[in-house]
């Protein structure tokens, strides 16, 4: 038990304040008392001081570079109230020497919820063996253009996907007291302009589209929240009285503190405490000073102060005063296991696209020789560089990959495909190649004004001009090939994908990620992850999207609802990905009663090795009076089952996620009509399985 005293002051007026008390194990009825008699406490200087980070430039100074230490804010020194403690991700924590795990996008690809909690715990971990409190890391902004540079920090296109998958991470972040923040709050899908564009969006597309996977990380009980640096109906989002105070703490009743995003993410000092923003990030700039100015002159309500303040002070004693479920002593940074769920984690991120005349996998009986080619294949290439980069030494390369797992027994030649011709004279004179082509964080990644090398958004979708000419002249010469693509969203690649019979989408596959590919390439892993989003033929099929716009707005439709509403056939489905092994679906049930929808279905792998599938279910809208989607995801499960194996798998279905938003009556409503029931392989109506249930 910690005995606080007060310091009696001037501005108490002498009079005497009882001692508090904070202790491990405190109840919320605890913590709520003790807060609420702290705020009777606290000067004005106090209570403002609590709604900043703190010492940053000092810190930055200090190191000369971001993101290699916890950054301190909020806390009340004279009360012994504990700060809180700042570090960035998602790929994990990113102070050196961390478990570099996928991107998210990759995650997002595996389909696997508990596989994502688990890398949640260990990013809990190993933020608090750095001594952090805060993972500023559950990025969930929705993927509406794959040209957007972040698209490798979030999960997808689908919101209830992301959904899924952010409320995992909170939920295995927060198992070790460490506060979860989910960013960037909202509609930020543009990186060039983020810092001015004001994104247009009607109701129906906020609520339906834009908010929910927000609002399921809000039911998680995330502890915080990040706001984004655009605007929402021309008013910044860091300000956004309607996003912050409407929505997220009236409507969703909200009990963490929302924070800004770095640097920018705040313009206004009045605006930004009238609007909701509890804690400017990572100093004091709008607030401190000018805050306690504009408290003083009255312009700044006393009960609005005291609203962020508490809310502050309330979520750092939940999680500092719960009792730890282990200690958390360095040798836990980027430890052997943890490093093992890293290479898991990659094996069930990576998506074969094509596998012709079930050209992989390769043997090493069967090979003698092997051509790795590509400038990408000896890199250490993990993503951003930005506020995600985990700065880890230790990252396996595709080359390195491959020759750890052939060892001896293939020769392995190594070429940077700098001579085309001589990569080509190379493949021609092998008994296989494997070809690494794609991106690095100098070609998409997060934009920082004066210091990034490119916009951050992508100006093209398909690779570079060279990539495709030395896939052209590698795939004349030799068939047994395989092209691995690196890269944190769709890649077109109809310019060249009938020429190679395999390939892989790789992602920034993390440190374990050349371990990952060598196994799949091998056969050791047969690959089982689907893509998170949708493949176009044509970037044309693709919603409206310009980097430099200063407004945009937000449609209804993207990715496989706007193809399938357009009726426009994608080069690759949302939810697509092969295996080395077949699987089946039969004998679909579907059962409904008050709350939900029950829909069970035979799985079965009909090939010659185990495998891993994820089954998908969506709902379609078709009979609908109002304008929807022709179907939604609103389920999925992943299932292992060995050769000739039949497992039967129930998905519930919550009928609440069947309603539309009502932009009139301001609420959600459940129309009563025949929906259809489709369950399967990929959103592709071929692969599903249907059944009509009226409710």
């Amino acid at each position: 038990m910690i005995n606080i005293k007060a310091i009696i002051t001037n501005d108490f007026k002498g009079e005497f304040l009882e001692v508090l008390e904070i202790k491990k194990g405190m109840t919320e009825e605890e913590i709520n008392s003790i807060v609420n008699k702290a705020l009777r406490m606290m000067t004005l200087k106090e209570k403002v001081a609590a709604m900043s980070g703190n010492n940053f430039y000092l810190l930055m100074l200090k190191d000369l570079k971001f993101g290699v230490r916890a950054y301190p804010g909020g806390g009340v020194p004279r009360l012994n109230f504990p700060p809180f403690y700042f570090t960035d991700g998602p790929r994990g924590v990113i102070i050196p020497g961390s478990t570099c795990f996928p991107v998210s996008m990759a995650r997002g690809a595996s389909w696997d919820v508990l596989l994502e909690e688990k890398v949640g715990e260990i990013i809990g971990k190993e933020a608090r063996a750095h001594g952090a409190n805060l993972f500023g890391g559950v990025c969930i902004n929705l993927l509406r253009h794959p040209a957007w540079g972040r698209a490798q920090e979030t999960y997808g296109e689908d919101s209830f996907h992301i959904g899924e998958f952010g409320a995992a991470l909170v939920r295995g972040v927060q198992k070790h007291n460490v506060m979860a923040t989910v960013k960037h709050f909202a509609l930020n899908s543009i990186e060039f302009s983020r810092f001015k564009v004001n994104i247009q969006v009607n109701e129906r597309t906020l609520r339906e589209v834009y908010l929910p996977h927000f609002r399921k990380c809000v039911e998680e009980e995330c502890a915080t929240v990040m706001s984004a640096y655009n605007k929402v109906r021309g008013e910044y989002c860091g300000h956004n009285s309607y996003l912050l105070r409407d929505i997220l703490k009236g409507e969703w009743n909200f009990k963490g503190f929302i924070h800004s995003d770095w640097m920018y993410g705040l313009k206004d000092t009045i605006k930004g405490i009238r609007g909701g923003l509890d804690v400017e990030m990572p100093r004091a700039k709008y607030y401190g000073r000018k805050l306690r100015r504009a408290v003083k002159k009255g312009k700044v309500p006393q009960d609005l102060l005291d609203d962020a303040v508490g809310r502050i002070l309330r979520t750092v004693l939940k999680f500092t005063t719960k009792e730890d479920p282990q200690t958390y002593s360095p040798d836990l940074i980027g430890c052997s296991d943890h490093i093992l769920l890293a290479r898991e984690v990659a094996e069930k991120s990576m998506v074969l696209l094509k596998n012709q005349d079930d050209n992989l996998p390769f043997s090493t009986e069967e090979i003698n020789t092997l051509a790795v080619i590509g400038a990408l294949a000896n890199m250490k290439n993990t993503g951003d560089h930005g506020s995600s980069h985990v700065r880890q030494r230790n990252i396996a390369t595709p080359l390195e990959g491959i020759k750890d797992h052939v060892k001896n027994k293939v020769k392995v030649i190594y070429n940077n495909a700098i001579d085309i011709d001589v990569a080509q004279q190379i493949a021609q004179s092998v008994d296989a190649v494997v070809i690494v082509v794609g991106y690095t964080y100098k070609d998409e990644g997060e934009y920082i004004p004066r210091m990034s090398r490119g916009y951050g958004d992508r100006i093209n979708l398909g690779l570079k001009e060279r990539d495709g000419i030395l896939i052209d002249a590698v795939s004349k010469v030799n068939k047994k090939c395989v092209v691995v693509l690196v890269g944190g969203s769709a890649i077109l690649m109809e310019k060249w994908k009938e020429n190679v019979p395999s390939i892989i989408m790789a992602w920034y596959s993390g440190m374990e990620g050349g371990h990952a590919l060598a196994d799949i390439i091998f056969g050791k892993v047969n690959p089982s992850g689907k893509l998170p989003f949708t493949i176009p033929e044509d970037p044309a099929h693709l919603p409206y999207f310009n980097i430099k716009d200063d407004e945009i707005e937000y449609d209804y439709y993207h990715g496989y609802t706007l193809f399938e509403k357009k009726n426009v056939e994608p080069e690759f489905p949302f939810g697509f990905g092969l295996s080395y092994t077949k699987f089946s679906y039969k004998n679909m049930e579907v059962e409904s009663n008050k709350e939900k929808i029950t829909v069970k279905v035979e799985i079965s792998n009909v090939g010659p090795i185990a495998g891993e599938e994820i089954a998908q279910l969506y709902v379609g809208f078709e009979n609908s009076a109002i304008d929807r989607p022709l179907k939604l995801l609103r389920g999925f499960k992943r299932i292992a089952l060995n050769p000739n194996e039949t497992k039967t798998i129930s998905l519930d279905l919550a009928k609440k996620d069947l309603a539309w938003y009502n932009p009139n009556n301001k609420a959600w409503e459940l129309e009563s009509i025949e929906y259809t029931i489709y369950i399967g392989s990929s959103s592709k109506n071929e692969d599903l399985l249907t059944k009509k249930i009226n409710i």
